[in-house]
């Protein structure tokens, strides 16, 4: 599945989709569905992990015109944790990434999140691309 990934988005490379199912021992003997299902958790995992990064962003921020698109990304990311519960809201998921990055591009201002938000795109897509060969 990594090199049909890999060939399918070049800005993932096999190399990072071996790496990402290396976080779950099962994947090795996992089929297609038990991937997409591992790489949804895997998914999950990292937005909450991000989530916990923008509180910590929060407490910490003196910049006060910063706050407010942190607040719109720790509510996308707080909605991802929940919908990535189930496979079929990762286009959701996607897009809300997207959503928490153009709040800081709007302000011409660098995102704290552009490393924790590239990585959970990466990581949705590898998703994303398993659960589309399903249909």
């Amino acid at each position: 599945m990594c090199k049909y990934i890999a060939r399918t988005r070049k800005d993932i490379g096999y190399d990072y989709c071996i790496k990402f199912f290396q976080a779950n021992k099962t994947s090795a003997t996992a089929d297609n569905r038990g991937l997409g299902v591992i790489a949804t958790q895997i998914s999950r995992a990292v937005a909450s992990d991000t989530l916990k990064r923008i509180d910590t962003l929060l407490a910490s921020e003196k910049d006060k015109k910063i706050h407010a698109p942190l607040s719109d990304c720790r509510v996308l990311y707080s909605a991802a944790v929940n919908l990535l519960k189930v496979a079929a809201n990762l286009n959701a998921v996607v897009l809300d990434t997207y959503t928490c990055e153009n709040g800081f591009r709007v302000l011409g201002v660098t995102s704290p999140l552009a490393a924790e938000d590239a990585r959970f795109l990466k990581d949705c897509s590898i998703a994303l691309i398993i659960t589309s060969t399903f249909w």
